[in-house]
């Protein structure tokens, strides 16, 4: 095949003597046997026909020296091809033969013994259809013991190797079933347990939206008390004077300047604190005065008085 290929390359250069008349001849001579043999396949189309064939398969008057070249190896490659078919065949056909010599050998034999497949009965004929049948399922082509016995252990290999992968494929079935039934098992402890958080989700959504409705309504009830609150403020800053230019400077100052006043004011507020006791009218604080001054009199008048009496006691 190798060999054919290269002769049938076209990129191989073609030798100096590729278009010589013997070459030309041997192409010739091989187109015309195939256009023979195409004609002689024709059955009744007629005989001129081949002729035509011929010519019209042999080559021109003017080859070319690569299309010579690669019609001669083609020729060799069918040639060779054809040989090797011939042989095949013939050896097909002597076995063929032998087989049917062998075949009217065995018939001749059972005939003489009174076992031909006409005479025989009904359970030999289906007895004999059984044998035939396991020889053609064995692939027995002689009647030898030893092609029983060998194909019977080839058969119980076959069946030892076909039982092995029976257990491997059972093996492999039951613990695919087990890891299937184990999934299955898996799968609903987790359905369960979905079904499980969805309560529970809905469960904690609820709630949290309930406290989340208190927590609104209360804060609801905040801002409207905070608004109310920032709207007093707001309006006790107005009535205040505060303006906006009022900063933590200015009320710093404010509050120094405060206790300024406070520690001036102070002897003055200690001095007046002195005079609440008077009365408002200035009539009433005279008789008031008045009355002060005879009380101061009376108490000096009296402590002369105790203070003579101790003096007197004393000279005595």
């Amino acid at each position: 095949m190798d060999h054919a290929a290269e002769h049938l390359d076209p990129t191989i250069p073609a030798p100096s003597s590729a278009s010589s008349s013997a070459a030309v001849a041997e192409v010739n001579a091989w187109l015309a046997s195939l256009a023979a043999e195409a004609g002689g396949a024709g059955g009744t189309g007629g005989r001129g026909g081949g002729g035509g064939a011929a010519a019209e398969l042999s080559l021109g008057p003017d080859p070319t020296p690569r299309g010579v070249t690669f019609l001669r190896a083609l020729a060799s490659a069918s040639q060779g091809r054809s040989r090797a078919a011939g042989i095949a065949a013939a050896g097909l056909r002597a076995q063929a033969a032998e087989y049917r010599a062998e075949a009217a050998r065995l018939r001749e034999a059972l005939e003489r013994a009174g076992l031909a497949r006409d005479a025989l009965p009904p359970p030999a004929a289906a007895a004999a259809r059984a044998v035939a049948a396991v020889a053609n399922l064995l692939a027995i082509r002689d009647t030898e013991m030893s092609s029983f016995v060998v194909a019977s252990a080839d058969l119980s290999l076959r069946r030892a190797e076909v039982e092995e992968k029976r257990d491997k494929v059972h093996k492999e079935s039951k613990a695919l079933l087990d890891y299937t039934r184990k999934a299955i098992n898996k799968l609903t402890e987790l359905k369960k347990m979905l079904e499980k958080f969805k309560n529970d989700v809905e469960k904690q959504q609820v709630e949290q939206m309930t406290d989340w409705q208190t927590k609104l309504v209360m804060m609801d009830s905040k801002e409207r008390q905070y608004i109310l609150q920032v709207s007093n403020y707001k309006a006790m800053l107005n009535r205040v004077g505060y303006t906006p230019e009022i900063n933590h400077g200015v009320l710093m100052e404010m509050a120094e300047h405060k206790k300024d006043l406070e520690r001036k004011a102070k002897p003055i507020a200690d001095t007046l604190r002195s005079y609440q006791d008077l009365p408002p009218d200035k009539a009433l604080a005279a008789l008031a005065i008045e009355d002060k001054k005879r009380q101061y009199a009376a108490a000096e008048k009296y402590l002369e008085d105790v203070l003579q009496s101790a003096l007197t006691t004393t000279g005595l």
